[in-house]
């Protein structure tokens, strides 16, 4: 008799998984646990390695490294076809020929289920679905996706809602464990994408499986999951509810991306009080060293707006009224901050702003400085990164020396032509601090740049990196340095890859 499983265990574990295509890195050892029955949304931007990492799950891409448990069993290099997985894609792939019956029907007419009988030779004997329960089937389906009077229209008569209901009946009749869906609702208008939100948060509901959704919409994610993974880079930023990963941002990234947000850098002063833009704020965050650099994030529903005291004065440079609130730019001690507030203060007008200690989040700083391993490579060059770059030696270091590179953020040139720089990459993330960007680029041996620029830059755009001789310092190589982005000697002795 098999033991009971218990109601919430972890029907999916992914554990140490990464995906490399041509040497780049987009799936970085992910560690991940999806309870049973759990909505979960795999959130982020185009290119940060959640569609591929759902593809490992239902075994369409096989991990360069790393394990994928379904239920307790290794199902790593298990063909998609014998995984109790059935996966929606945001093209319906519907059968034209098929009306909606036959195409929900599909499946089941190919399913083979145990009859509870065994051969001589001991093994299971199978047998198919009856016309009867076929039937029975798709009808419970057709009435759980709102199209029960459907079953005879052609497909190609149905509206792309309507098709996208189709291709999830027809996903979830076989009964599946686990249901994955790939941006399924990127196709729709906004109306009907709003409605299909809802109608699937039901549907999860009524069905009781495990969804796991893919999206790079935040209101998507918010509306629908009982949990969310924010990805960028092939990593996992954070994993937590919507309300968590909202009001508590592991990151600036995870702030920037999720909702609304003024992300500024700041110093704790001492537990509990944080200072930024020039003024003292008591906060409810502790555990940081003295004096320590921090992000924080202060979501503009947040920021109190009075027009007689506060902690900073400001000037009012925009209003907008977005129906239930306005959203105001107040420019106060070189930041322009995000005000929604349901009182309007008017363009020009003098505000004071403050902010209560639950409304800021300090964050810990992914980096402080540019970290590199490197080698030297002539009396006045290093090789990083898959370049070489002038220094200044004035500690005598040869030629093959092994050493560790470090470049304040603003010491880092950007360009607008990637052959003006010593060598290219591109730009991942940017952030505003009020008087200037923090900007992440990765170059193109997958290692990255924090910039500190009063430039704005897009993302995805192509860049050079240029940096002045005099702002790259040099010391010995730690010999049990944690990181290994940089060149080994032999390649730097060339300066490329």
């Amino acid at each position: 008799m098999p033991a009971p499983r218990e109601k919430f265990d972890n029907i999916i574990e992914i554990k140490n998984v990464s995906k490399v295509f041509d040497g780049i890195t987009v799936v970085d050892n992910v560690n991940l646990a999806v309870r049973r029955g759990e909505f979960v949304t795999l959130l982020g931007p185009s290119g940060c390695g959640k569609t591929t990492l759902l593809r490992m799950i239902a075994g369409f891409e096989m991990p360069t490294s790393g394990s994928i448990f379904l239920e307790k069993q290794d199902v790593t290099t298990m063909p998609p076809h014998l995984r109790p997985i059935n996966t929606v894609f945001q093209k319906y792939a519907l059968f034209p020929h098929l009306n909606v019956f036959k195409n929900i029907a599909f499946g089941l007419k190919l399913k083979r289920i145990p009859t509870g009988e065994y051969d001589k030779k001991g093994k299971p004997i199978y047998r198919k679905f009856t016309k009867d329960e076929i039937a029975e089937k798709v009808e419970r389906v057709l009435k759980l996706v709102n199209l029960e009077a459907y079953g005879h229209r052609d497909i190609t008569g149905l509206s792309g809602g309507q098709q996208q209901r189709i291709a999830i009946a027809r996903a979830i009749v076989c009964e599946p464990k686990v249901l994955l869906l790939d941006e399924p609702l990127g196709a729709l208008d906004l109306k009907m994408r709003k409605e299909m939100q809802l109608e699937l948060a039901a549907m999860h509901k009524n069905i009781g499986i495990t969804f796991i959704f893919v999206t790079h919409d935040q209101e998507e994610a918010l509306t629908m999951s009982d949990k969310i993974v924010v990805m960028t880079d092939g990593a996992v930023q954070q994993y937590g509810t919507p309300k968590n990963i909202y009001d508590e941002p592991a990151n600036a990234f995870v702030a920037d991306f999720i909702g609304e947000s003024n992300i500024l850098s700041g110093v704790m002063k001492r537990d509990y009080l944080v200072e930024f833009c020039g003024a003292e704020f008591k906060c409810l965050d502790h555990g940081f060293g003295k004096d320590e650099r921090v992000d924080l994030v202060v979501r503009p529903e947040d920021i109190k707006l009075d027009g007689k005291k506060g902690t900073l004065k400001g000037e009012v440079v925009s209003s907008v009224f977005k129906g239930t609130y306005y959203e105001m730019e107040i420019l106060a001690a070189g930041y322009e901050f995000t005000v929604q507030n349901t009182v309007e203060f008017g363009v020009g007008s003098s505000v004071y702003l403050s902010v209560e200690p639950d409304g800021i989040h300090i964050m810990k700083k992914l980096k402080v400085v540019n970290e590199f391993d490197g080698v030297v490579t002539s009396e006045n060059t290093v090789g990083f990164c898959g370049g070489e770059f002038e220094f200044i030696n004035d500690k005598g270091f040869e030629k093959g020396d092994a050493v560790r590179v470090k470049i304040p953020f603003d010491k880092v040139e950007l360009t607008d032509d990637e052959e003006d720089g010593i060598i290219g990459a591109n730009v991942t993330q940017t952030f505003y601090k009020g008087t200037y960007y923090q900007v992440q680029v990765y170059t193109d041996n997958d290692v990255d740049f924090f910039i500190d620029t009063v430039d704005e830059w897009d993302i995805n755009d192509r860049v050079g990196i240029k940096i002045r001789p005099e702002d790259i310092e040099i010391t010995a190589a730690v010999e049990s340095s944690d990181e290994h982005d940089g060149l080994q000697a032999t390649e730097a002795e060339g300066g490329n890859d």
